[in-house]
């Protein structure tokens, strides 16, 4: 079942399986009050909370925010044992995400190095991945972009404030398609893309393995694609060239 209300200052919350009113409020409200530290006017904010149906999983609340910040996306994603606590975390998160993107200069933030960075908002709580058998498995997301030219850094703010795992970028340096990639502890890397040619062979590495994504080029292009595990067991893809956001 999945409820929305909207919500009296703009905010929208949506809740999906067994979710109590009193968690949808307790998040509204914790909402509205960490939007104060937004350095711009929110145009738009959603919060969603997702109580996983198997009673197995470590962390079955899940709970994510999308803002809009006068045109600067901001998200954060969280799991925890409870609801309130995701919540608690969840505010906990996007407090720092906006506190970031508002008073610190970003040459304070960035270590002038080539090959990792480390950002003090390390790994939160994700969900767990769900264990779809491969024969079940579907690309059930396709998103395509055309993405503007960035350096390292500036891909990792971007992705710190997206609260992304790895982030598709076009890198101002090489005139190549890249993907960043959040490693455990906070670090950030930059991934080489692999020999496979096709969707079909990145599905078949990724089904290999227990690797998040698969960054790999196109052969006619030569622009970056991701084959990557969603948490419901899916696959998504996203492919840069040039297309409008999706």
């Amino acid at each position: 079942m999945t409820v929305t209300a909207p919500l009296e200052d703009g905010v929208v919350v949506t809740s999906r399986g067994k979710v109590a009113r009193g968690d949808r409020s307790y998040a509204r409200d914790k909402i509205r009050h960490v939007l104060r530290f937004a350095p711009a006017p929110v145009l738009y904010a959603k919060v969603v909370l997702t109580a996983e149906p198997d009673p197995g999983r470590p962390r079955p609340a899940v709970t994510e925010v999308n803002l809009d910040v006068d045109g600067r996306p901001v998200r954060v994603k969280v799991a925890a044992a409870t609801m309130h606590e995701a919540v608690d975390l969840l505010e906990a998160r996007l407090r720092r995400r906006l506190e970031h993107l508002a008073g610190r200069d970003r040459a304070e933030h960035l270590r002038h190095r080539d090959d990792a960075w480390h950002h003090g908002d390390a790994f939160g709580y994700r969900p767990a991945y769900f264990d779809r058998p491969p024969g079940e498995r579907e690309i059930v997301r396709h998103k395509s972009f055309a993405p503007a030219p960035m350096t390292f850094h500036e891909a990792v703010y971007d992705m710190d404030l997206l609260d992304h795992d790895f982030f598709l970028f076009a890198h101002a340096d090489t005139g190549h398609d890249a993907v960043l990639y959040r490693l455990p502890g906070g670090k950030h890397s930059l991934v080489k893309p692999t020999g496979v040619t096709s969707t079909e062979d990145a599905i078949a590495l990724l089904d290999l393995g227990h690797e998040p994504f698969v960054f790999f080029l196109d052969p006619d292009t030569r622009r970056g694609r991701v084959l990557y595990r969603r948490y419901d067991g899916n696959y998504g893809l996203i492919t840069a060239g040039d297309a409008t956001p999706g």
